[in-house]
């Protein structure tokens, strides 16, 4: 974060990392943190100027992080003064858990924390999920309590990826494909050392392939990580 900021600026790149003075390189976690605390809110004031009076929609999904926590992802969209659509990612907040009542909760803190009004939603977009789209209880029907004209839409995306799950279950090599992969990922999951055996092996095909010229080096480059089940979406 401290090189891209320097890339852009040469004052700051002046007084950071090797040019830093003594020992105040501004690398440490909390300090990155801190900058992409102040970034994140310098985006969000541009996106608010931006929007200005204008009506909007929320866009809102959760999934699990590697940490096993929670986390909601708000994206707005909004006609700007030029007529223009434009849709901005907003925020990203930890939730306890994923009933309706939770998210609306944390969706109206985070408008109320960027001045805007859930009286002003005139269209709101999740996934299929029974706590999003609940005619009662949803998310959909809580927002629609205090905003009347957020009209809800399934989300295209998640239906588009719905009819693809769908019809490849009707494809016998597509489905055997997936069945195949599930039932590798569930083999080497549930052990730890076939799992290092896994990643010894990934290693050695990365350093093989690099000493072939087949992959560039670099920082961030090559990275392993643990396999990741497969899942339908809703």
């Amino acid at each position: 974060m401290v090189k891209l900021l320097a890339s852009y600026n040469k004052e700051v790149k002046g007084v950071v990392l090797e040019n830093a003075p003594r020992n105040a390189k501004y690398t440490s976690s909390d300090v990155q943190k801190e900058i992409l605390s102040i970034v994140a809110r310098k985006v969000q004031k541009i996106t608010r100027e931006e929007i200005g009076t204008s009506k909007f929609c929320i866009m809102v999904d959760e999934a699990r992080d590697e940490s096993k926590k929670e986390q909601m992802a708000i994206v707005i969209r909004f006609v700007n003064k030029e007529g223009l659509i434009k849709e901005h990612f907003l925020d990203l907040v930890h939730v306890k858990d994923t009933t309706a009542l939770t998210l609306k909760n944390s969706i109206c803190v985070v408008l109320t924390a960027n001045s805007l009004s859930i009286e002003d939603i005139r269209g709101q977009g999740y996934d299929g999920a029974s706590n999003m789209r609940g005619e009662r209880n949803g998310l959909k029907a809580l927002i629609l309590n205090e905003g009347p004209y957020a009209y809800y839409i399934h989300c295209m995306a998640h239906q588009l990826q719905l009819a693809l799950v769908a019809s490849s279950r009707k494809v016998q090599e597509v489905h055997n494909f997936f069945q195949h992969a599930t039932f590798i990922i569930n083999v080497v999951s549930s052990s730890t050392k076939r799992n290092d055996e896994l990643l010894a092996a990934q290693a050695e095909e990365i350093a093989r392939e690099i000493e072939l010229g087949e992959l560039d080096t670099g920082q961030g480059a090559n990275q392993m990580s643990s396999l990741q089940r497969q899942g339908d979406t809703r």
